[in-house]
């Protein structure tokens, strides 16, 4: 028997954006589903005008599906909506940790976006999909030697966030200064004390966090890079968490931020850039409800303003870092339903053709997901399910206690926001391979990553030849 304790009797057309007849006023962040998603007549999710489960039925399941209506309303909201409210100089960088990939990274730059990246693997992404080195900023609490060598030699700026690194760039600065004449942009990065209502693990601004140099050692990073004729500070970086609903955090950062930049003149270094991080949330479940991207924007604009005003300073160039709000809200999950298991009076499980591997979220942060039926999109959802994954793990649950219509093997289901650290932090656990994603928008569907094969998870294996030459053991 199905249990069907608590079941909302709608369908998943509830699901459909709230705005659909003036999509330019929708936030992204604000919604389930793609701002361009639509119900066809054949009663199946529609996103960019492509039908979904005639997708996977082309390119296979799992399939990560990306709107470029929506990446780029996301990012036009963010960079125009500093351009109304904020009247001094902005950039808005894409956070790339969130899905780094070069149509992905490409997309944002055409926009107008820079790039913020957190490795030397993001930031070869970054250059190899076009964008100008002058609008990459270089982030890490760990960066190696070769990746700080990389990131100098491109001439990106450098995000320093701690006496380590602070001291290796100098150093390397001395020894290569014939070849590396001009100096390297840096930010100093530092943990505010401030914390916001998120989970533990991305809570990154309090003062207990490996990010950052701690506020009480300000005063004496600043004396020395006064010192340093190679190093150029251009500005200060904090960044508070991520899967923010409040915007009075990022507003008391600012203040804390403008203080450092009085600070830092005491030691004749004019501070031209503030960057408040990223961190705006969006909506996975119904329930949340997340300030929109134009509401964020004006109220850190205004708070900078006014900041900058009361201590009688020049506006210094506001810099900002979305990464989930503009990439997670433009991608959905398609999997296959496949096997179904009823534990009466218990649970019932629904298994899926990926999970852990495609989505570590769920099992790695305790994050929640919603999901419908895309083949029977107006079908009333009168079953509570569970939602498992494939893999040989017990935690490998997408999501637990989902309405559904009555499911059958081979039905198309779909998980709503799924760009962000999707993709980024999928793996190959069980060898399994990665899946596909494509890009639709334009009257064209558009591969953007290509479904790994077998041969692609021995593609870094090696097998000596002592071993493979061994005799085989015979009973």
């Amino acid at each position: 028997m199905v249990s069907t304790q608590s079941v909302d009797v709608t369908s998943g057309l509830r699901y459909l954006p709230k705005s659909t007849n003036s999509l330019e006023k929708s936030s992204p962040n604000q919604e389930l589903l793609p701002l361009t998603t639509k119900v066809n007549d054949l009663d199946h999710l529609e996103i960019g005008g492509w039908d979904v489960p005639a997708l996977v039925d082309k390119f296979g399941s799992p399939l990560y599906i990306v709107d470029e209506y929506t990446l780029r309303t996301a990012c036009r909201q963010y960079r125009d909506g500093l351009k109304k409210y904020y009247p001094g100089e902005s950039l808005v960088l894409y956070a790339s940790k969130a899905w780094s990939s070069l149509a992905i990274c490409a997309i944002c730059a055409s926009e107008g976006l820079g790039i913020d990246v957190v490795s030397g693997g993001e930031l070869y992404t970054a250059i190899q999909a076009g964008v100008s080195p002058d609008r990459i900023y270089f982030h890490g609490n760990n960066k190696s030697l070769a990746e700080l060598t990389f990131a100098m030699e491109i001439d990106c700026i450098i995000v320093v966030d701690n006496w380590l690194e602070l001291e290796t760039l100098a150093a390397l600065k001395n020894q290569q200064k014939e070849q590396l004449q001009n100096p390297t942009k840096i930010m100093v990065r530092f943990t505010p004390g401030i914390e916001c209502h998120t989970h533990e693990y991305i809570r990154t601004g309090h003062i207990d966090s490996k990010f950052g140099f701690d506020p009480n050692q300000l005063n004496d990073i600043f004396a020395f890079i006064s010192k340093q004729e190679l190093l150029s500070l251009v500005g200060l970086h904090a960044h508070i968490g991520s899967q923010i609903f409040e915007v009075q955090p990022h507003q008391d950062l600012i203040s804390v931020m403008v203080d450092v930049m009085v600070d830092a003149m005491k030691y004749n270094l004019p501070i031209k850039e503030i960057n408040i991080g990223g961190g705006l949330g969006i909506r996975y479940i119904e329930a949340d409800d997340p300030p929109s991207i134009e509401t964020w924007v004006r109220q850190i604009s205004i708070a900078m303003v006014d900041a900058c005003e009361a201590r009688q300073l020049p506006l210094p160039r506001l810099l900002c870092e979305p990464g989930r709000s503009i990439v997670g809200p433009s991608c959905v999950t398609a999997y296959t339903v496949g096997s179904q298991k009823q534990i009466p009076e218990i649970r019932t499980y629904i298994s899926v053709d990926g999970g852990m591997s495609d989505n570590p979220r769920p099992i790695t942060y305790q994050s929640v997901y919603q999901s419908l039926i895309a083949n029977r999109l107006s079908y009333p959802t009168t079953e509570l399910v569970t939602i498992a994954g494939k893999h040989c793990e017990s935690g490998d649950i997408l999501i637990k206690n989902a309405t559904l219509p009555v499911t059958q093997p081979g039905d198309c289901l779909v998980v709503m926001a799924t760009g962000a650290y999707n993709y980024s932090m999928a793996s190959n656990y069980n060898r399994l391979p990665r899946p596909a994603a494509v890009l639709v928008g334009d009257q064209e569907v558009n591969v953007i990553l290509q479904r790994e094969s077998y041969q692609d998870l021995l593609s870094q294996d090696t097998l000596p030849e002592r071993i493979a030459m061994f005799p085989k053991l015979t009973t």
